[in-house]
């Protein structure tokens, strides 16, 4: 009982922290309410869109602390990974990464993709090294091919550049809040602050409902 009542006293105090922040955040500072709200995969969760690119320092440097936040979202949350596709390189890096969510083998491979970006030295800029290197990451080379050139695929970049437009986003990694909210790294503070104010807005559209 003793365990139960302090579950229900920490659930409360977060909700209480994720109001209170709410209150304290500024439109124009922390974060930017969208002109036009945008629709939303599951229109019965608050939806949370996280734009990256596998190139970007920041994005990389987000990484540890977005991963665990976003495993631990309330089942009332949906969170969505979107490559910005701004041409040449950000497009190879986001049809890699959409090749491998069709293929739903993009979990075992994010992490090492960074790793291999901004540690070891690989640039993953040609199909040709991107086969090979996710082959060593034990995913099927050929049915990776195939899949690279899909209507699938295709039809997925193509979304994820309207949905860059459609958020007005012009650098990453960037966060949208249920098709009404964007911020970034900047905006928010600092990296913590980042799922900080994304707590704080999602608090918001909780409450809104």
């Amino acid at each position: 009982m003793r365990n139960l009542l302090m579950s229900a006293v920490l659930v409360g105090a977060s909700l209480l922290g994720s109001t209170a922040f709410a209150q304290e955040l500024i439109e124009g500072r922390n974060y930017v309410a969208l002109s036009s709200p945008a629709a939303t995969a599951q229109p019965e969760k608050i939806e949370v869109i996280e734009l990256f690119w596998y190139g970007c320092p920041h994005c990389y440097q987000l990484e540890a602390t977005i991963n665990p936040w976003s495993k631990k979202l309330p089942e009332d949350v949906n969170f969505i990974r979107v490559p910005a596709m701004f041409g040449g390189i950000w497009n190879v890096h986001g049809q890699l990464f959409l090749t491998l969510e069709t293929m739903q083998a993009e979990s075992k491979v994010h992490d090492s993709i960074f790793n291999a970006l901004h540690n070891a030295g690989r640039k993953l800029s040609s199909l040709d090294e991107i086969a090979n290197f996710v082959a060593e990451q034990g995913v099927d080379k050929a049915l990776f091919l195939k899949t690279w050139n899909s209507f699938s695929v295709k039809s997925q970049m193509e979304k994820a550049k309207k949905q860059a437009i459609t958020y007005q986003i012009s650098g990453v990694p960037a966060i949208v809040i249920n098709g009404k909210y964007r911020f970034d790294i900047g905006m928010a503070g600092g990296l913590q602050e980042t799922v900080e104010v994304a707590d704080a807005l999602i608090e918001k559209e909780r409450q809104a409902k």
